[in-house]
């Protein structure tokens, strides 16, 4: 942590470098939540926890700045729990190590958590540092958000007395935020039957790895691989071999672009070589298709003992038909918002057990037909393959107001600071807005925040300088946010 207690500005650092110290993956975020509870009891402020377990703070106005419009300050406590193959961590009991990189922080061999965490330590570094000024004040840090946005759901109504929310979860500095997508989990499940495997097989283990990753809305767009989809592409071409799938493994997170995916196979002894060649030039096919994007892709073929049942030829067919059928990445992009994704889902975890084979998809979109859309196209595909389908936790888009005085007033003033115009976006992720849009309506919002690249991979890193535009740029928001 010495490192990060370099860097400017403090004390955001301190508290991001303390938030990494304490586990908080998703329906992990106790600890955390507890340590910030005691915190802001400390410091004498006013705080409390609502029935799902957010947490707000309030902190009186700067002295002479009571009669200004109450500004809310916005962030989720949990954070994306991803790992390289070769790093050793469990994420609901081991530190995060980040360090300092050039002009980047990152973390050692698993996701930093940057996003959101740097919103958050900006958000307590507000209540810590007496030298902001600001209006009346509330910190909400929200629950659950990277699995489902379970605090933004739980939101209650009369809770928040702020007239403004600043959410600090975006991820590009420069970059104003005015709306985003909304989502859906779609969950596939296909039952399946086992028998045993022919006399004169042997077991393996086939892999593909070593893909990028990232965030299934930011990244969406970008020409990542998705190692579900690229092994079942590969494993659906290969039906002359006759292998035996035993088991199907990949993604952890529907909401990460997967960056790895394992099948069990058996195979005819006198197949197996034919198999490994297969690989081999499927691996080349991969490198000359994604070799601007995935460098360092691989396709492994390995011994593996297995005594399990393998699936029948039906049950294999049925389930390869089904999963490499189903769409993955960018559907459609927007009319409206030039350059930005529309509508889009990501194929995120894949997994065969003894008698069902499970494919879960996170759907996203700008517009509710969108979303519609995919569910139907989805569900259809289902009906083909002989499966269950269950749309599940749906959570609305937040709705561009290109009317919004919050909006214009983060411009003028970032116009004001840098002597350029930032952009104003819509995103393609789910950011809390829009749930919070039901519970209070009238509330003006905006989304800020540093430059984060690669998040939702052990690849995320947060931009120093980016940290400190985006600190500058929030409290003196605070500061010219007009009177009531």
């Amino acid at each position: 942590m010495s490192e990060l207690s370099q860097l400017s500005p403090q004390p955001l650092w301190d508290i991001f470098a303390k938030i990494c110290s304490i586990p908080h993956p998703s329906y992990h975020e106790e600890a955390l939540a507890e340590h910030i509870l005691s915190w802001a009891k400390e410091k004498g402020f006013w705080v409390d926890r609502d029935n799902v377990g957010n947490i707000l703070i309030r902190k009186p106005a700067t002295p002479g700045m009571e009669n200004r419009k109450p500004v809310a300050l916005q962030a989720h406590l949990d954070m994306v729990p991803q790992k390289n193959n070769d790093t050793v961590h469990d994420f609901t009991k081991d530190p995060i190590q980040p360090w300092v990189d050039g002009e980047w922080v990152k973390a050692r061999g698993t996701t930093l958590g940057a996003d959101n965490g740097i919103g958050m330590a900006s958000a307590l570094a507000v209540l810590a540092d007496d030298s902001v000024e600001h209006g009346p004040l509330e910190v909400l840090l929200t629950m659950t958000e990277e699995a489902g946005m379970d605090g933004a759901f739980g939101l209650q109504a009369g809770w928040m007395q702020a007239d403004i929310l600043i959410n600090t979860d975006s991820e590009e500095e420069g970059e104003i935020y005015m709306g985003c997508a909304g989502g859906i989990d779609f969950i596939t499940t296909l039952s399946v039957e086992r028998e045993a495997i022919p006399a004169g097989f042997e077991t393996l283990k086939l892999t593909v790895k070593g893909l990028k990753g990232g965030h299934s809305g930011c990244d969406i767009h970008v020409g990542l691989g998705n190692a579900n989809k690229l092994l079942a592409r590969f494993l659906a071409t290969q039906k002359a071999l006759d292998l035996r799938l035993i088991d199907f493994t990949g993604g952890t997170l529907r909401n990460a672009i997967p960056r790895e995916a394992v099948a069990t196979l058996a195979v005819a002894a006198d197949h197996v070589d034919a198999l490994k060649a297969a690989a081999t030039g499927f691996l080349a096919t991969l490198q000359n298709e994604l070799s601007a994007k995935e460098k360092n892709v691989n396709v492994l073929v390995e011994p593996l003992a297995s005594e399990t049942q393998a699936l029948t030829n039906s049950s294999r067919d049925r389930f390869l038909a089904l999963l490499n059928s189903t769409p993955n990445g960018v559907i459609r992009h927007s009319d409206v918002m030039k350059g930005v994704v529309e509508t889009s889902l990501n194929v995120g975890v894949v997994s065969i057990n003894d008698n069902e084979a499970e494919i879960i998809c996170l759907i996203r979109s700008l517009i509710d037909s969108g979303k519609d859309y995919v569910v139907e196209m989805l569900t259809s595909l289902g009906e083909l393959a002989g499966a269950k389908t269950a749309p599940k936790g749906g959570y609305p888009g937040w709705q561009p107001d290109a009317s919004s005085p919050v909006m214009a007033l983060v411009r003028e003033t970032y116009e004001k600071l840098f002597n350029r115009t930032p952009n104003i976006q819509v995103i393609h992720a789910g950011l809390e807005c829009g749930l919070f849009k039901k519970p209070y309506p009238e509330m003006d919002m905006v989304s800020i925040g540093p430059t984060i690249t690669g998040p939702h991979s052990p690849d995320e890193q947060v931009h120093i300088e980016s940290v400190g535009l985006y600190w500058k740029l929030l409290t003196e928001l605070l500061r010219v946010i007009p009177a009531k």
